[in-house]
C-alpha cells in the first residue's frame, strides 16, 4: 500500500488561500515576496520523493500555468530550474471534470475522485502526494489521507479556502517532525494514528 500526503502551505489561521484564491501570503515575509531558498529546497525535495501527484482542478491550473516553462524563462534561479524539471518529471494525476486536457506527464481521472485515489493507495509504488482543497477534503473526509504536512506561515488573513476540511469523526494524529524555516515558517508534519 501506498503513503497518501497532504501538504501545503498554509497561514495561521488555517487557509491555504486568503480571499479571491490570493496566495500572495505564501511567498515569504509579505505580498508578492518569495519563500526562503530553503523552504524551496523543502518543497523541491518533496517533489523529487513523490511518486505520484494528484492535482484537484485549480491546482493544477495554478501549477501547470507557471512550472512547464519555469526553468526557460531569462534570470531562472538553479533552484527553479530544478524544480521545473522535477515538476515536469513527476507522474501526475489531475481530477476534474471541467477540463479536457493535460500535458506534462499527467493523466486526467473525470470520474469518481475517491474510488481512484483509494485504488491507487492500494497499490504498488512510491508515495502519494495529493494537492488541493476539493479533492484532499474528499480524501480525508474518506479517511485516506496517511500523512499531514502543514507549513504555517506567520500571517491571518481572515478566511479564504481552509486546509481542513468539515469531518464527520475525529482524526487522531502523531507528529512525526518539526522544523522551522527563515521568516518565522514552522513545518509540522502529522502521521494518521490508525
Amino acid at each position: 500500500m501506498r503513503k497518501l500526503a497532504f501538504g501545503m502551505n498554509v497561514t495561521l489561521d488555517g487557509y491555504i488561500a486568503a480571499p479571491g484564491d490570493d496566495l500572495g501570503w505564501s511567498g515569504g515575509e509579505g505580498p508578492d515576496s518569495s519563500p526562503s531558498a530553503e523552504l524551496f529546497q523543502w518543497w523541491s525535495d518533496r517533489v523529487e520523493a513523490t511518486g505520484l501527484a494528484l492535482y484537484g482542478r485549480k491546482l493544477w491550473e495554478a501549477m501547470s500555468s507557471h512550472w512547464p516553462t519555469a526553468d526557460k524563462r531569462p534570470g531562472a534561479a538553479p533552484a527553479e530550474i530544478e524544480f521545473a524539471r522535477r515538476w515536469r518529471d513527476m507522474p501526475k494525476v489531475v481530477f476534474s471534470s471541467t477540463i479536457d486536457r493535460v500535458d506534462w506527464n499527467t493523466r486526467l481521472v473525470t470520474g469518481d475522485a475517491v474510488a481512484e485515489i483509494a485504488r491507487l493507495r492500494a497499490g504498488d509504488g512510491g508515495p502519494l502526494d495529493i494537492g488541493g482543497a476539493t479533492l484532499a477534503g474528499a480524501a480525508m473526509r474518506a479517511g485516506l489521507i496517511d500523512e499531514y504536512a502543514v507549513v504555517t506561515h506567520p500571517v491571518l488573513v481572515g478566511g479564504g479556502t481552509p486546509f481542513f476540511t468539515a469531518l464527520d469523526n475525529w482524526v487522531n494524529l502523531n507528529l512525526v517532525e518539526t522544523r522551522t524555516f527563515p521568516g518565522g515558517v514552522v513545518l509540522t508534519r502529522y502521521e494518521t494514528r490508525r
